[in-house]
């Protein structure tokens, strides 16, 4: 059995019933990115997403048609919209505390070590939105090699360093030294490598981008892996979870570099009998337009993905399964540049498993109960498994 998870990070379905606590009460990821900017999305109405609650339907976007796959959303319970919260729920581990963030920037206790590991000294060390700061530190930076270092509302380190002026291997081992920094009670979830070239303002090489996450408790990857089945990480999905639980890791460019690959390495699988899970995360609708407040280059993302969405589901093997989830909002016309609380997306195409209403699911980790009960493995963990629903008429 195949199962191909695909995240659509931060495309979020509507606030959360806590989102006032995170400033988000009204964001809505699909519904203001459509009525900022159209754009046609008749394959994912078709799979399910026209009966996804409070996702607005219009003939221009999102028309009223049946549904021809499974749908539904998700609550996250974790305290956070990151994406490793969300993520790590995803596959079993719902968070007690939210990892911890540095409103005021890192204190000196981490940038003197810091510092002394990098023998350059730093710029910035405050919250940034990442393309600001390279317009605010991009010149002087280059003048004087000191790494760019900034946060945000996420749990996260960022280092931004030119490619003219520090190699990626030294930038990747700076960020290796920083994540040995940030433990204890200076942890964050991840370290980000930043490169970026060109001249003022700039341009963010984000397919060089690296995260260097905390290890994660136990998931349910590490149960498929102990399985004996494949699990295939495709993108930054492997970062996040710190390399753990995977038989496989493929790296990708940009989203359409992520599907391409995706696509082929499902047929592989499938041509090979393969037993297992691919699961993809195309990061292009959060980094490259949520964040910098796009709706028009986020719709277009999303038609993107719409139009590849029939060879996907071509893509799935006789009593496989696709499911296309997302890991929090990224409201690109909210205020501000940070994620938003929101309903994590849930569509899936299951062989014959049309117009199945999966639900509101009480938290993300319903995705990894149903990979495990779906590929056989040992998991007692959070998350209840939609399996049942999907392969109940599943060829």
């Amino acid at each position: 059995m195949l199962l191909t998870i695909v995240v659509l990070d931060s495309v979020g379905a509507g606030e959360l019933p806590d989102a006032a606590s995170f400033g988000d009460t009204g964001a809505h990821t699909l519904n203001h990115t459509l009525q900022a900017a159209p754009v046609h999305l008749p394959n994912l109405a078709a799979l399910g997403l026209a009966h996804v609650p409070t996702v607005h339907t219009d003939p221009a976007t999102v028309p009223a048609v049946p549904a021809q796959g499974a749908f539904g959303r998700m609550r996250e319970v974790s305290p956070g919209k990151d994406t490793s919260t969300g993520h790590w729920e995803f596959m079993g581990v719902q968070l007690e505390h939210a990892f911890q963030v540095f409103p005021d920037g890192f204190p000196p206790a981490v940038m003197d070590r810091f510092d002394a590991a990098t023998g350059t000294g730093h710029l910035c060390n405050r919250p940034y939105s990442g393309t600001d700061v390279l317009l605010d530190f991009g010149e002087e930076h280059v003048r004087t090699g000191k790494p760019i270092v900034y946060t945000s509302a996420d749990s996260v380190f960022q280092i931004a360093a030119h490619e003219d002026v520090v190699p990626l291997e030294t930038l990747y081992a700076w960020c290796a030294a920083a994540r040995e920094i940030l433990q204890g009670e200076y942890a964050v979830a991840r370290v980000i490598a930043r490169p970026f070239r060109g001249e003022l303002p700039f341009e963010r090489v984000n397919e060089h981008r690296k995260d260097f996450s905390l290890v994660p408790p136990p998931t349910v990857l590490d149960a498929l892996k102990d399985a004996g089945r494949a699990v295939v990480g495709i993108g930054k999905i492997p970062d996040i979870y710190a390399h753990r639980g995977f038989t496989e890791e493929i790296h990708t460019d940009d989203n359409a570099d992520g599907i391409i690959k995706t696509l082929e390495r499902m047929r592989r699988a499938a041509a090979e009998g393969t037993s297992g899970l691919i699961f993809t995360n195309l990061v292009d609708f959060d980094s490259r337009f949520g964040h910098r407040r796009d709706p028009q280059g986020y719709s277009a993302c999303l038609a993107q993905f719409d139009a590849a969405l029939p060879d996907l589901i071509a893509a799935v093997p006789a009593g496989g399964a696709l499911i296309v989830i997302s890991d929090h909002g990224n409201d690109p016309t909210w205020k501000g540049s940070d994620h938003t609380r929101e309903y994590g997306l849930l569509l899936a195409h299951a062989g014959g498993a049309a117009g199945v209403d999966l639900g509101e699911r009480a938290t993300f980790a319903d995705v990894g109960a149903t990979a495990a009960d779906a590929l056989g493995a040992d998991w007692s963990g959070p998350g209840e498994s939609f399996w049942p629903l999907l392969s109940a008429r599943n060829g």
